[in-house]
C-alpha cells in the first residue's frame, strides 16, 4: 500500500532532493510525497488531504513553525505521525518537540539512508495504530449484532481450538411475536414499516436487558431471549410482563387511515438446554445459540398463544405459580409432542 508523506520545509532545494534520494520508492508506488512550505500551508493541505499518513517537518519556518504545528496536528489528524527533519538538534529542542507529540527527530544534514528506515519504522507504527482503531470500530458494530453473551463467550482463552464445543445449562426462553404486524407491510411503506418494527423492537429489548436477558436472535417480527444464571424463570417472566404492558400501551402515531393497536404473543419455556456455536467451521459461518426441546417447547408455546397471552407449561406453573397471578388454559397438541400439553396464561 502506498504511503502518502508531507513533507513541510521552507528550503527550495529540499523537495527536488527528497525525490531524487526516492525515485524508487515513487516509482514503484511506495511513497508518495506531497510539499508545504510552512506550518500552515501544512495546516491546509492535511485538511484538504486526509489520506496523508506521514508528517516530515522542519523546526525553523515561516508562518507557522515546525513545533507550532506539532501542537496543531492532532486536531487535524489523530491517527498521524509527525518526524522532525531539522538542524536545531539541540536536547532542548529534541525534548520539546517529543513532549508535543513528535514520533522521531532526525538531523540535518539529512542521512537519506537513515530516513529512509526511520520513514519505515513509522509507517510500521501508523499501520499498527489503524489496524487498532479499525478493530475498535468493527468491535462497536459487532456489539450492535452480537449479543454481550456471545463476545464474552468468543473472548475466552483458547476458543479457536474448541469452537464447537457446547455445554448443557438450565435457562430460560422467551419467544415474543408482535401479533397482526406482518399485515402492515400491505399498508405501509417499507421503510416506514422498519422504522416502526425497529422502535417495538428497542422497547422490548430495553426491558429484556433490564431482567437480565439477552437477544438471541430477531426471526421476521419475532423476539427469542434467553435468561441464565439465579432466578431465570422469575426474570423471563417480569420481562414478559413489562413488554406486554409496554406494547399494550404504544401510542406511536401511524399514517392517516391505518389503524393498529400493537400486542404480543409471549410463550415461556424453562429448562435443559444446549448452548454453544452452531454452523460451519470450513465456511467460518457460525452462529451462537442454545437449541433443545426447551426450546422447541417455548417456539411452539408463542405459536398458539392469543394476543396478549403469555403461555407456560403446567410443570412452569407449578414453579412460579406463588410468585405470579396464572389461570388454566387448555390442553394443544403441540408439533412434535406425543401427548397433549396443559397450558397456563401469567396473568400478572
Amino acid at each position: 500500500m502506498k504511503t502518502k508523506i508531507l513533507v513541510v520545509d521552507d528550503e527550495a532545494d529540499l523537495e527536488l532532493l527528497i525525490k531524487q534520494k526516492f525515485r524508487r520508492k515513487i516509482r514503484e508506488g511506495t511513497y508518495e510525497f506531497r510539499f508545504a512550505h510552512d506550518g500552515q500551508q501544512a495546516l491546509d493541505k492535511l485538511k484538504e488531504q486526509p489520506d496523508i499518513d506521514i508528517v516530515l517537518s522542519d523546526i525553523n519556518m515561516p508562518v507557522m513553525d515546525g513545533l507550532t504545528l506539532l501542537t496543531k496536528l492532532p486536531e487535524v489528524n489523530p491517527t498521524l505521525k509527525t518526524v522532525m527533519v531539522s538542524a536545531y538538534s539541540d536536547m532542548q529542542n529534541i525534548r520539546m518537540a517529543m513532549n508535543r507529540g513528535a514520533f522521531d527527530f532526525v538531523c540535518k544534514p539529512v542521512d537519506f539512508a537513515d530516513l529512509e528506515v526511520t520513514l519505515e519504522k513509522t509507517i510500521a507504527q501508523v499501520k499498527q495504530l489503524r489496524e487498532t482503531i479499525r478493530a475498535i470500530q468493527e468491535n462497536n458494530i459487532l456489539k450492535m449484532y452480537v449479543d454481550e453473551t456471545v463476545i464474552n463467550f468468543m473472548a475466552r482463552p483458547g476458543l479457536e481450538n474448541r469452537l464447537m464445543a457446547s455445554e448443557s445449562i438450565e435457562a430460560t426462553v422467551v419467544f415474543i411475536d408482535i401479533c397482526g404486524f406482518t399485515a402492515l407491510a400491505e399498508k405501509l411503506q417499507a421503510d416506514a414499516l422498519v422504522r416502526l418494527l425497529n422502535l417495538y423492537f428497542d422497547q422490548m429489548v430495553k426491558e429484556i436487558i433490564a431482567q437480565g436477558g439477552y437477544i438471541d436472535k430477531f426471526m421476521g417480527d419475532a423476539v427469542m431471549a434467553v435468561f441464565r444464571g439465579t432466578f431465570h424463570l422469575d426474570r423471563a417472566i417480569d420481562a414478559a410482563l413489562s413488554v406486554r404492558t409496554l406494547l399494550q400501551t404504544n401510542s406511536e402515531p401511524l399514517p392517516d387511515g391505518i389503524t393498529y393497536r400493537p400486542d404480543v404473543a409471549i410463550g415461556i419455556s424453562t429448562g435443559e438446554v444446549v448452548s454453544g456455536n452452531i454452523g460451519s467451521v470450513s465456511l467460518k459461518r457460525l452462529d451462537y445459540t442454545i437449541i433443545g426441546d426447551t426450546v422447541n417447547l417455548g417456539q411452539r408455546l408463542q405459536s398458539v398463544a392469543q394476543p396478549g397471552q403469555i403461555l407456560i407449561t403446567a410443570a412452569t406453573y407449578e414453579q412460579v405459580k406463588e410468585s405470579f397471578q396464572c389461570q388454566p388454559v387448555q390442553e394443544f397438541t403441540l408439533k412434535n409432542k406425543a401427548l397433549p400439553v396443559m397450558t397456563y396464561e401469567v396473568i400478572s
